[in-house]
């Protein structure tokens, strides 16, 4: 595959906690194996947080979605069950001690581009919350 053609892979998951590790792993090596290794870590903690978010915060499975669009930027996707948009992310220094609600705040912080867009899968409506990271 030319190393600036777009692709696009999804991971459906169970709501099992578990699920961000295999998510995290899973991205790394999709990155890895694209040549992206540099952004892999960012990816790694800006996908495990907001996968962790759709499964600690609905009730029905979720997705990983990773994709390098046509500009060139990695886009990371996690689908969840819940509709409703995400709260707005705090500013990390408000939060910065606190055990959890750092999630958005980080990705706000790390990501070129952020956002979240109401989606469906499996038959279930939902979300998309997403961030944008370049790659060069």
């Amino acid at each position: 595959m030319p190393e600036n053609e777009s692709w696009d892979y999804t991971l459906c998951i169970p709501n099992d906690l578990r699920a961000v590790t295999v998510c995290r792993r899973t991205l790394r090596l999709i990155l890895t194996l694209h040549g992206f290794i540099g952004i892999a870590d960012t990816a790694e903690l800006l996908a495990a947080e907001s996968v962790s978010n759709a499964v600690r915060h609905t009730k029905g499975p979720a997705a990983l979605r990773v994709r390098r669009t046509p500009e060139g930027m990695v886009w990371i996707g996690a689908w969840d069950t819940d509709p409703a948009p995400p709260d707005p992310p705090c500013p990390l220094e408000q939060v910065a001690e606190l055990e959890d609600g750092r999630g958005l705040g980080l990705v706000r912080a790390c990501a070129e581009y952020w956002g979240w867009q109401p989606a469906a899968r499996f038959g279930d409506r939902g979300k998309y919350v997403w961030c944008e990271l370049a790659t060069a």
